[in-house]
């Protein structure tokens, strides 16, 4: 049940027939040397950012800090992704995971509230947990990107129109980045999909790291300043 309401995501909110497979993306590039002094970027989310069935190097992470750095963006990307988190879990974790870092992170990626969704949670649940972990960003001086999730319309208007609007809500209150919705570059090509339809492969991960780079490169900048 988990799996098909998150494919009605895939399915549903499309409005358009189904994609057919495309190549892999050619903005895909190899790892590059990362400088020594590099700022750090923490990713803390869920299993789109632990890389779940890829390869190691082959997750949004390492992607990306490739990525970032051959386009002359200097990053190192910290990936403290765990497959299955819900907002409550990454929350209970928040602590410990900043305070074990070696170098302060200097921008975060918080990309979070999928499983919540999946398991049909309350959405005052994950905004309060996510409302939370942001205050926790805020209090160490550390700028966050929001990557947002949209709730499958087969759960019901209410619940859609609640969860929906928990980024944009957060990500203004709080001041953070946001990229609306994480898998939008792979949003019904199962070319660019896992066979359980959930998950990018390698080749979606490269596209959702085309869509983001950018963004991600500025609010690097800016944290920097």
């Amino acid at each position: 049940m988990r799996t098909l309401a998150f494919v009605a995501i895939l399915t549903l909110t499309a409005c358009s027939a189904e994609k057919a497979p495309e190549p892999a993306p050619t903005g895909a590039v190899a790892a590059a040397p990362v400088p020594a002094d590099a700022p750090v970027i923490l990713a803390f989310g869920d299993s789109l950012y632990a890389g779940y069935r890829l390869n190691p190097g082959e997750g949004y992470p390492p992607r990306l800090e490739a990525a970032l750095n051959a386009a002359g963006t200097p990053a190192r990307l910290v990936n403290a992704g765990v497959s299955g988190d819900t907002t409550a879990a990454a929350l209970q974790r928040l602590t410990f995971t900043l305070d074990n870092q070696k170098v302060k992170p200097t921008l975060a990626l918080v990309g979070l509230g999928g499983n919540d969704m999946l398991r049909g949670l309350p959405p005052a649940e994950t905004r309060a947990n996510l409302d939370a972990i942001l205050t926790e960003f805020d209090r160490r001086a550390i700028p966050v990107v929001l990557t947002g999730m949209l709730a499958a319309p087969n759960l019901g208007e209410n619940y859609v129109t609640e969860f929906n609007v928990i980024w944009p809500e957060l990500a203004k209150k709080h001041k953070a980045g946001l990229v609306p919705f994480f898998l939008a570059p792979v949003l019904g090509n199962k070319g660019l999909m896992l066979d359980d339809n959930v998950h990018p492969n390698a080749q979606g991960v490269d596209a959702i790291v085309a869509a983001t780079q950018a963004q991600v490169a500025g609010a690097l900048k800016a944290a920097e300043q």
